[in-house]
């Protein structure tokens, strides 16, 4: 039998192609896949020279692997050919179904095209079908959306001839499958590399949770991870030591409460305030013991995932030192150092967060609308006024429109008249001792401090809860009692006088009195707080003067 006959060498060629292509997905890495696609195309086609041009991410195709010809792997390996020549390549010469073919009467044009390439000398022809030098084969490879993958280029033939229909098969039948096999690498190529990146993104979690792990459970001041939504936001999923001593409370003691069963409850509605990132307030916390301790809470919202859970991760600092400094600063400042009374400062704040600039005019229709009122100025009413006649000659006034609105979250104070009993009113009782100065120059400024001190406290013990009992400065007392009718009024001022008239003790064992006038006066809504404690004041001189005659009287 002749083994040199076509069917056998068909049949040997087909043997030698299944056993590279069994071997081109072996290889681990990619430049391995084409170093093996470049050799198994020598040995399986029996080419001398094969190039593999795989196409880069910017298009262009660089030389990735030769096979065949050291000289030509010196010459080639590495360098770039242009996408445009190389589209020009594919886009002329014959068509052998995927492959093209350009012989050398036609490829002399791509001799000055920046696509490298060397033809080897081989014998002139002899017939048509002998391979030439400059003859060209290129076997596009493509991936399995079809976009171009690489080329092939295979240049003489083991036997000097151009490919016939079973070579030009077998050669675009080994594309395809160099085509998966190059695929198939560099996925396991972006595999390997993603779960480096993975291994190595781990790795830095890991590290960064350790790193919080020991910022968050050393930390020398409290922290506290909760949870930020659920039906008990900020319910306590983990603290630290420091959290742990500062609130006396055991760690498992604290992960079945939250914020909000720690919190002060006048302070409920600042700690919803913080709910949010960059949320902060200070605000009381409850201790194991019941006592509360001043704490600054920052906070920070950080998730579980990608769009998993939000938690709230919050600073906690002790703040009771620094707390219990500024009240007693702000005592200070509103506050008499002799008496412990609010001062003349405070005072005067109390009353202006009573009262407003414009009090409803008692001719303003009760539900709202225009009504007459005179101008405080009828020298200036800047063309707006029209005087009118009345009992007590002519005055000016305007159109006035009043808004029950504005004042929805306002009660007015107003000056209640004897003749009305239900009437009620903010009470200012100006109170001013009599006899004091003797005593101060007569027995000395301790003395005088003496007494003072327990004028207030005597005053203090006559009034309600809730009332102010301030020291305006020197022996000059104010009570402001808001509720009170004309009646009620009167007695708290025997009330005061009736505390003042016992004696009062000093250290050295003598005993002295001191009398006190009153003056009771009445704050409304559109008086400034000087006219409300000059008007008190002037009650007060007027009833001092009738106090003065009614003992020279006697």
């Amino acid at each position: 039998m002749d083994t040199e006959a076509e069917p056998y060498v068909r049949l040997a060629s087909l043997r030698r192609l299944h056993q590279v292509l069994g071997r081109l997905n072996t290889a681990w890495s990619l430049a391995d896949t084409l170093q093996s696609v470049a050799d198994g195309l020598v040995t399986a086609l029996g080419y001398e020279q094969v190039v593999v041009n795989l196409v880069r991410q910017d298009g262009d195709l660089v030389v990735a692997a030769i096979s065949g010809s050291p000289t030509t792997e010196a010459l080639l390996a590495g360098r770039v050919g242009s996408r445009a020549s190389w589209d020009r390549r594919l886009a002329m010469g014959e068509r052998w179904g995927d492959l093209r073919f350009i012989p050398h009467t036609e490829g002399w044009v791509l001799d000055t095209d920046d696509v490298p390439q060397t033809h080897p000398p081989c014998p002139l022809p002899v017939s048509p079908v002998d391979w030439c030098t400059g003859d060209r084969l290129f076997a596009p490879m493509y991936d399995p959306d079809g976009e171009l993958l690489g080329v092939l280029s295979v240049d003489m033939p083991a036997n000097g001839r151009i490919p016939g229909p079973w070579g030009r098969e077998a050669l675009q039948l080994y594309a395809s499958q160099a085509a998966i096999a190059i695929s198939n690498a560099r996925l396991r190529a972006n595999m390997q590399r993603a779960l480096v990146r993975l291994e190595r993104e781990q790795q830095a979690l890991r590290a960064s949770e350790e790193s919080f792990r020991q910022a968050f459970e050393y930390a020398p001041s409290g922290m506290a991870v909760a949870e930020l939504g659920g039906d008990q936001p900020g319910r306590l999923i983990r603290t630290n030591d420091a959290l742990c001593r500062l609130l006396d409370r055991a760690p498992a003691a604290l992960r079945r409460l939250s914020f909000s069963d720690l919190v002060h409850p006048d302070d409920v509605g600042t700690l919803m305030g913080t709910f949010a990132e960059g949320g902060r307030a200070e605000l009381r916390l409850k201790r194991r013991g019941g006592s509360y301790v001043w704490a600054s809470l920052r906070n920070s919202v950080v998730a579980d995932a990608a769009d998993g859970p939000q938690y709230l991760l919050t600073h906690v600092e002790d703040i009771e030192e620094r707390k219990h400094r500024e009240l007693h600063l702000a005592h200070r400042a509103s506050h008499d150092a002799l008496t412990g009374l609010p001062n003349s400062a405070e005072l005067r704040a109390r009353l202006t967060a009573r009262l407003c600039e414009h009090a409803p005019d008692p001719y303003a229709a009760a539900g709202g609308g225009p009504y007459l009122a005179p101008l405080p100025d009828v020298s200036d009413t800047g063309g707006r006024g029209f005087p009118i006649d009345g009992d007590w000659g002519p005055a000016t006034y305007e159109y006035r429109t009043y808004d029950p609105s504005l004042y929805a979250h306002h009660a007015h104070a107003v000056a209640p008249v004897e003749e009305d009993a239900a009437a009620r009113g903010l009470a200012v009782l100006f109170c001013d001792l009599d006899g004091f100065k003797s005593i101060n120059d007569g027995y000395g400024h301790d003395a005088g401090d003496a007494v003072l001190v327990e004028v207030a406290h005597r005053l203090t013990g006559a009034v309600r809860d809730g009332d102010t009992v301030a020291r305006l400065g020197g022996d000059e007392f104010v009570v402001l009692a808001d509720g009170l009718g004309t009646v009620e009024a009167a007695d708290l001022a025997v009330r005061l006088r009736n505390a003042i008239i016992p004696p009062i003790g000093l250290d050295d064992g003598r005993a002295v009195r001191v009398g006190v006038s009153v003056g009771v006066g009445w704050a409304a809504c559109g008086m400034s707080v000087k006219e409300v404690l000059s008007s008190a004041d002037q009650l007060m001189y007027r009833e001092k003067r009738r106090g003065k005659a009614h003992r020279r009287a006697g």
